[in-house]
């Protein structure tokens, strides 16, 4: 078979074929009377075989020892090159993740574009204060996508950081930012979930609200508590029992006390504070500083069922309770 059928047959050009027998891949069995290149079934087979290899992302030189060498194993050739093609999709995956951002700021010029692409790669800057710079720069003319400015906030650690991208958040205004917050919720990292939450709580309106009130399911202590105080600002009388589990527990009890004096705003919401603190108290804990707390926390419950309770609680048998208790009684006389 002349190098012409050859290239008709198996797609690969007359010039490749000479190239791989340049390189040793392909050796046409004979020549004919002419001196023209006539190829064997058997050679044929070959270069279907170098093309299949090809395909797989080989390289010519790997290819002639994977088909020349008898002691050759695929396997540790096969593993690179899962390796390399995961790179690649990274790359690629990457590259595209960059592009649709940029498109999503709908840039009106090249100027446009330079900025923005400097812009997110500040925010992936080993330096902090680059990172902090550009979440503050994120709400100029040509903002940040939110979309980096969330998935930045998912991921940094540094404290003031991480407030400038929460601020960069809250202040663009874009309504997909919570749903893409609530990512971080599914997160199996509590940290990732504790950022998600702490900047749900600067993000206003009923959606945010509404991821919030999810969180108080949570299995962790900490991204609850962010949570529940972020939620008694709101108004959200579910997260009477979280504030109170703060309070007994003594991690940032004075917020939970005052996000639940936030929450006394009307006779049904004061009394149900009111009766929650109380049972705690009285079935809750055995703990002398927890019910301190708790008896602290009623000073900033209005209404008759704190006044009763604290009535109560100036007999307590805990004297610094007891104490406590009066002192509050006394102040609330007062006013």
């Amino acid at each position: 078979m002349l190098i012409g059928e050859v290239s008709r047959r198996s797609g690969v050009s007359a010039r490749m074929l000479r190239h791989y027998e340049s390189l040793g891949l392909v050796r046409p069995s004979g020549r004919t009377g002419s001196g023209y290149r006539e190829y064997s079934g058997d050679d044929v087979r070959r270069i279907f075989h170098i093309e299949s290899l090809r395909s797989l992302g080989m390289s010519l030189r790997e290819i002639g020892r994977a088909l020349d060498d008898p002691g050759f194993t695929p396997s540790a050739l096969v593993a690179g090159l899962i390796r390399q093609a995961r790179d690649r999709i990274a790359a690629e995956t990457e590259l595209l993740t960059c592009l649709r951002r940029i498109d999503a700021a709908e840039p009106a010029g090249w100027e446009d574009v330079l900025q923005i692409v400097a812009l997110l790669q500040a925010l992936g800057a080993k330096s902090a204060r680059v990172r902090q710079r550009a979440a503050l720069s994120s709400a100029e003319e040509v903002p940040v996508p939110v979309e980096a400015l969330v998935e930045a906030a998912l991921r940094e650690t540094e404290p003031n950081v991480a407030g400038a991208l929460r601020w960069a958040l809250a202040r663009s205004g874009d309504a997909t930012a919570p749903a893409l917050l609530a990512r971080g919720l599914g997160s199996p990292v509590a940290a990732v979930r504790e950022r998600a939450v702490r900047s749900l709580a600067e993000i206003p309106g009923d959606e945010a609200t509404a991821r919030l009130r999810d969180v108080l399911a949570d299995p962790d202590v900490t991204v609850r508590g962010h949570a529940a105080l972020a939620l008694g600002t709101r108004g959200v009388i579910d997260a009477v029992p979280t504030l109170i589990d703060m309070i007994v527990a003594g991690r940032n009890d004075t917020d939970a006390a005052d996000a639940l004096g936030m929450l006394a705003v009307d006779a049904v919401a004061t009394d149900q504070i009111a009766a929650e603190l109380v049972d705690r108290l009285a079935h809750g804990t055995t703990d002398a500083a927890a019910r301190g707390r708790l008896t602290q926390a009623l000073a900033d419950v209005p209404g008759n069922t704190a006044s009763r309770a604290l009535a109560e609680l100036s007999d307590d048998e805990d004297r610094a309770v007891a104490l406590t208790a009066a002192y509050l009684l006394q102040l609330r006389e007062v006013r």
